[in-house]
């Protein structure tokens, strides 16, 4: 007998079983390890592209044992450098990846607020389809603007994407003046992810003492790991609930 010929009640009844006994949807968010604790981070299902590798890169292990090899207090802190594990390359660290690049996906809903997690690159200049390194990332840790601020930014940034007309939407405008980030990085790099727990440790690299060319000091150890976990979970855990 098929499903199509059970009588109406007996499908009734497992169709119920089905619903009430499914194991709920796991999704995935990555723990970021480091030498000042542990930072955690939901990765963006609208960034696909970017998802997906770094999902890879840490499955095989390529982080660990890497660096955040550059930070800047009220801005960010950068890792995802090979060449920070190599003795024979540390006069390289900050040119190294995995041998290719990933092709830009910035979405204008997504933008440089404290706490997001987005791919460095090359500048424009030898990189115009501002195409992303295959590697290395960045945590904005960033600061507040103030109106003025934000006013001379929103023209820099009409400048460079050629529209004379772009403005901040009212929830950017909030977030820049009260959380704050980094917004003339709005529309130049593709962000793929958020800080969901660990900010404080964010803070805590970013303050660092350092040597030239924004280096830290004492090595910044990183190590990554998956975990899955259901969207109840997420939510009660880390106080998250990411946008459908």
């Amino acid at each position: 007998m098929t499903m199509r010929n059970l009588p109406p009640f007996i499908l009734f009844i497992f169709l119920i079983n089905t619903v009430c006994f499914a194991k709920p949807r796991k999704e995935q968010i990555v723990e970021i390890k480091t030498t000042y604790g542990n930072i955690y981070v939901w990765l963006y299902k609208e960034t696909p592209l970017h998802r997906a590798n770094f999902l890879k890169l840490v499955k095989e292990g390529f982080y660990n044992n890497t660096i955040f090899h550059r930070v800047i207090k009220d801005f960010m802190i950068q890792g995802g450098d090979p060449y920070s594990r190599m003795e024979e390359k540390k006069d390289s660290i900050g040119h190294g990846g995995p041998g290719y690049t990933i092709e830009a996906e910035i979405k204008p809903q997504f933008f440089h607020k404290r706490g997001v997690l987005a791919a460095a690159r090359m500048p424009d200049n030898v990189n115009p389809q501002r195409r992303s390194s295959g590697s290395q990332f960045y945590i904005m840790q960033g600061r507040k603007f103030s109106d003025d601020e934000l006013k001379n930014i929103e023209r820099s940034i009409g400048l460079s994407i050629k529209d004379p007309n772009f403005k901040f939407t009212d929830e950017q405008l909030a977030v820049y003046k009260e959380i704050g980030g980094a917004p003339w990085l709005d529309r130049q790099y593709t962000i793929f992810g958020e800080v969901i727990s660990g900010m404080d440790v964010v803070d805590k690299i970013a303050s660092v003492e350092k040597i030239p060319v924004d280096r830290p000091k004492e090595d910044i150890k990183i190590n990554m790991k998956i975990i899955n976990i259901s969207l109840k979970n997420l939510k009660k855990k880390y106080n998250y609930q990411p946008v459908k």
